[in-house]
């Protein structure tokens, strides 16, 4: 039997009306609550850092699909081979064997640092691949104790769900075991102030008091996301990490938002702090908005789970792991770690001078194309300013720019574009967001 190709298109409903009545019709509660504005915003096509909606409106995406879209949309190089692909094979069950997964995986593995042997478990997302890595370091250690960082954020399944540190991501259900939270090293708000040293002083204590003593391993975001951008500090993750090996646990760095050269100054944040760690996660920007994830892995390590298989149905699939080659090769021909670096450079100036015009910001950070301002009422006090971090978020999508609304107290605008945002947009971005802040304060 075939398939004609002149067959009559499926027929979708664009209106707002009618996506919203099927949506609210028939998509489950836990799935309609993550809605940031408040009337729906339809998106009907994307080029590379624009998005249009459904009436042709033009946006600057600083949002990247959360991330996921890292290149571009519809870069033409990622269509390419994802069209070829499809067009070949579309799935390949990892009982058989395909070269392309394959390639990908010796092509991860040779962006990690030199020295140990690395190997690579791909997984559908993120939070399958944090429910993975967790599972290796208990395996391996055969301990259960893992430290995880206040205001983290690594997924909402039922693993990844107990390591995440934000009230708002934690369901009323118990929570997977063996987990303690120690105070992330917050620059601006940290439960210390700023500075390093008491915050490894703490990971100390907490090993102490709050565990066995002995550890399987602590997770850690060089660059944490929802959490609302916040940069471990030079020298935390080198620090943490002596520590947690100390204790028998191993290293784990959850890469999911940070990677791919969205940093600028390094492909993948962790090496900013010069760590090698023993587990990394990658997810999002890995295959520009096709569905895959993986779990970078010292082979030792790995090794300790080889006596009874890990599926994923779609982990290794053939189209994701073709997205993901090819969204390596843009890195690397478009120049995007550095365009990462000057423009987020660039952006960054922006938002400090923005700082200078406008008292509701308290803080600006982030490095390269992971960047953030932190609203408040009272700067001496730090109060956060949710009310009108929720006015100025609605105000942005009038003035043309997708933005994230997050931190712990929903008081910080998040802004993770395509790493192809161009110094052409920098002006135009900085000026709606002048807009907003002062139709919204």
């Amino acid at each position: 039997m075939t398939s004609s190709g002149s067959a009559t298109p499926i027929a979708t409903d664009w209106s707002t009306t009618g996506v919203t009545e099927l949506r609210n019709r028939y998509y489950a509660a836990s799935q309609r609550k993550f809605v940031p504005y408040e009337t729906p915003l339809i998106f009907r096509r994307g080029e590379m850092q624009y998005l249009w909606d459904e009436t042709g409106r033009r946006y600057t995406d600083l949002l990247g699909m959360n991330l996921c879209v890292s290149v571009g949309h519809a870069h033409p190089r990622v269509v390419a081979e994802v069209r070829a692909q499809v067009e070949q094979l579309t799935h390949c069950t990892t009982m058989f064997y395909h070269p392309v997964p394959a390639h990908l995986a010796q092509e991860l593995a040779g962006t990690m640092p030199s020295g140990p042997e690395w190997v690579v478990h791909f997984t559908n997302s993120g939070a399958e691949a944090i429910d993975l890595a967790l599972m290796m370091a208990r395996a391996y250690t055969g301990r259960i104790d893992v430290l995880a960082l206040r205001t983290s954020y690594h997924g909402a399944t039922y693993g990844a769900q107990s390591v995440t540190g934000i009230s708002g991501f934690r369901h009323n259900v118990p929570q997977a075991g063996g987990v303690a939270f120690v105070p992330e090293p917050n620059q601006y708000r940290g439960a210390f102030g700023p500075g390093v040293q008491p915050y490894l002083d703490e990971i100390d204590r907490t090993i102490a008091s709050s565990t066995s003593g002995r550890l399987a391993g602590m997770i850690i975001e060089p660059v944490q996301g929802y959490g609302g951008i916040v940069q471990m500090p030079q020298g935390y993750i080198a620090g943490a990490v002596e520590r947690v090996r100390a204790a028998g646990g191993l290293a784990i760095i959850d890469e999911v938002q940070s990677g791919f050269a969205r940093t600028g100054d390094a492909y993948w944040a962790f090496e900013l702090d010069g760590v090698v760690p023993d587990i990394v996660v990658m997810a999002k920007g890995i295959g520009n908005g096709i569905p895959l994830a993986a779990v970078v892995v010292r082979r030792e390590v790995a090794d300790a789970m080889q006596d009874k298989f890990v599926f994923h149905t779609y982990g290794a699939n053939p189209v994701a792991c073709a997205a993901g080659r090819a969204v390596l090769r843009v890195i690397e021909e478009d120049g995007l770690q550095d365009n990462a670096r000057l423009v987020g450079a660039a952006l960054k100036e922006g938002l400090l001078d923005l700082q200078r015009r406008h008292p509701l910001i308290g803080d600006v950070r982030g490095i390269g194309l992971m960047l953030a301002i932190e609203l408040v009422t009272d700067h001496r006090e730090r109060t956060p300013a949710t009310a009108q971090t929720a006015a100025v978020f609605e105000e942005t999508r009038r003035q043309g720019i997708v933005v994230s609304k997050s931190g712990p107290f929903r008081s910080v605008l998040r802004m993770v574009p395509p790493l192809c945002l161009s110094m052409d947009d920098v002006s135009p971005v900085i000026e709606a967001l002048d807009r907003s802040l002062v139709a919204g304060r």
